[in-house]
């Protein structure tokens, strides 16, 4: 059992670590205008498993993503995907790691509009050289329920279609992790939870590992863990969380913030 700051146990668990940073530092600026944006953080995600990352505005949660995705680099410490360290390897090697092993979904869906869905979905494995397993592509495609839409293009699907298309690209190439900057940021709350639906599922249904950065407590229900931030810091975690829970917790350390 661990510890948070609040004095809640959590279990340990004992399966694979899909990513880990450990004293993962990202600083910007010099002198005067220096910003710590993460803070000697240590973190794992554990495979097959939804993790939520949450936090105020500024707290430091889309940088730890973005640094575990090597979307952006590190000032310090490690992070690593599988057994890879992301801060040995070159632009090269960065460049066909998160092509083949991490999957993305961003607030904006970043679909092709000239492409229809199958071919916004494969795009990726196109451009690698890779040819689609075809009995994978298709349970992903009927896990996210867009089976009868796969010859429209995205001004022909709604923006929660449009979504899945999106989900769906990220899975399609079997990544080891996916990661997801507020992915129903752009949706109505019924589209938002349909994806939300779609990721829950691909974690249960097919395996995979989704890390979720949201400022959403109905969101971050969806998972099986929320990890919360601070100021660059892990300040606490929540597993099986409801939504009530974490607006709960969020409460909690807003008001210890206030308070210090």
């Amino acid at each position: 059992m661990t510890t948070t700051p609040f004095g809640v146990q959590t279990a340990v668990r004992t399966t694979a670590v899909a990513a880990r940073a450990t004293d993962l530092t990202k600083v910007y600026g010099q002198g005067e205008t220096q910003v710590v944006a993460l803070d000697a953080v240590s973190v794992e995600f554990r495979q097959a498993e939804f993790t939520a990352i949450m936090g105020p505005s500024g707290s430091g949660k889309s940088t730890l993503m973005h640094c575990m995705a090597g979307l952006d680099s590190v000032s310090g410490g490690s992070a690593r995907i599988g057994d890879t360290e992301l801060t040995s390897l070159n632009d090269k090697k960065l460049t066909r790691l998160r092509r083949d092993k991490i999957g993305f979904i961003f607030q904006a869906f970043n679909l092709l509009p000239t492409l229809n869905a199958l071919e916004n979905i494969t795009l990726p494995m196109d451009i690698a050289g890779r040819k689609p397993d075809k009995q994978w592509l298709d349970m992903v495609v009927d896990t996210v329920g867009l089976s009868g839409r796969l010859k429209h293009r995205p001004n022909q699907l709604s923006g929660g279609q449009q979504q899945r298309v999106a989900v769906a690209r990220a899975l399609a190439g079997r990544p080891e992790i996916m990661f997801a900057d507020e992915p129903t940021g752009n949706l109505d709350s019924r589209s938002g939870a349909e994806v939300l639906g779609f990721l829950r599922n691909s974690v249960r249904e097919l395996g995979q590992t989704v890390v979720m950065v949201t400022h959403d407590p109905v969101a971050a229900s969806y998972a099986d863990r929320v990890v919360f931030l601070a100021d660059g810091r892990i300040v606490d975690e929540l597993r099986e969380p409801t939504a009530d829970a974490v607006l709960d917790r969020m409460k909690r350390f807003d008001a210890k913030g206030r308070t210090s």
